[in-house]
């Protein structure tokens, strides 16, 4: 069970940015390997999704912090 229990769903949505963050990095490299220029939106997409994790994971540890704090 986890401190609190609105950091589930941020560290599950952290965990789903991740997945589709190293898979478009795998599309990308494939992309580019054949030649395609279409690479090009799966590393801009691999790059909204890098972010995303980041935001989800940071908001999940400031969530635990307060919920241990106050808790």
């Amino acid at each position: 069970m986890s401190a609190s229990p609105s950091s589930g769903p941020t560290r599950r949505l952290a965990l789903y940015a991740l997945a589709v963050c190293v898979l478009s990095v795998a599309a990308a490299v494939v992309s580019f390997v054949q030649g395609s220029w279409l690479g090009v939106v799966w590393v801009l997409l691999a790059g909204l999704s890098s972010n995303m994790t980041w935001y989800y994971a940071r908001r999940g540890r400031v969530r635990d912090r307060a919920g241990s704090v106050t808790g």
